[in-house]
């Protein structure tokens, strides 16, 4: 495996004077692939998603990003949920129209596990590592759960919270150098707003709400 993290690791191209890797270019290409299927309510948008997690994990250990690295392999698993979700609700056809809007006890379900979440990484990040931005990297990567869950939902509020993961990204890549994937977070908030209003014309009426405990 090490000639395929080196090549990954290695220079593609340069961007005023900044080298940017493989990893960065393939990762950033199939991310915006991803997104752009997810819009479309097509289920290619999991696997292709899980092939765009597992570059950006070594982009963003390079990074010193640990949160976002690790939020690659939690997208990897999740990716696997919503890939499984998606084809046994509705079969593998590809075309999915089963939006909802979130429940209020699911908003609860979901504070009560992201504050706790962003307040244990942001101290681990400050305590246990050199990272740059611990809050901030802490912020997106507890966000992206969340959003990514809410997707596999089809929870049609799940684009608002992938919008504000793409607000703070973009000023958190550039602090790092990583400007084509700054560059794509911006692409990223179009193709979000895209979903947004995709999802809200296929919107079905929204279920009683139900106690969730765990976030079932």
């Amino acid at each position: 495996m090490d000639p395929i993290f080196s090549w990954l690791d290695s220079t593609a191209v340069q961007v005023c004077g900044v080298d940017v890797s493989w990893a960065e270019v393939l990762g950033d290409l199939t991310g915006l692939a991803a997104v752009w299927w997810a819009a479309r309510e097509r289920v290619w948008t999991w696997p292709i998603g899980n092939l765009n997690s597992a570059l950006f994990l070594v982009l963003f250990l390079d990074a010193k990003l640990y949160a976002n690295a690790f939020l690659q392999v939690v997208f990897i698993v999740l990716g696997f949920y919503g890939w499984w979700t998606w084809v046994r609700r509705h079969g593998p056809d590809l075309t999915l129209a089963v939006v909802r809007r979130t429940t209020r006890n699911e908003w609860l379900g979901l504070a009560a596990v992201g504050l706790p979440g962003l307040a244990a990484w942001t101290a681990w990040l400050i305590l246990r590592t050199d990272s740059p931005a611990p809050f901030w990297d802490s912020l997106t990567l507890v966000l992206s759960v969340l959003a990514t869950y809410g997707q596999a939902r089809k929870l049609l509020e799940s684009w608002w919270i992938w919008i504000t993961v793409d607000v703070v990204s973009v000023p958190l890549y550039l602090s790092r150098g990583l400007y084509p994937t700054a560059a794509l977070y911006v692409v990223f908030g179009g193709l979000c707003v895209i979903g947004l209003r995709d999802w809200t014309r296929a919107l079905t009426p929204a279920p009683a709400d139900e106690p969730i405990g765990v976030l079932a």
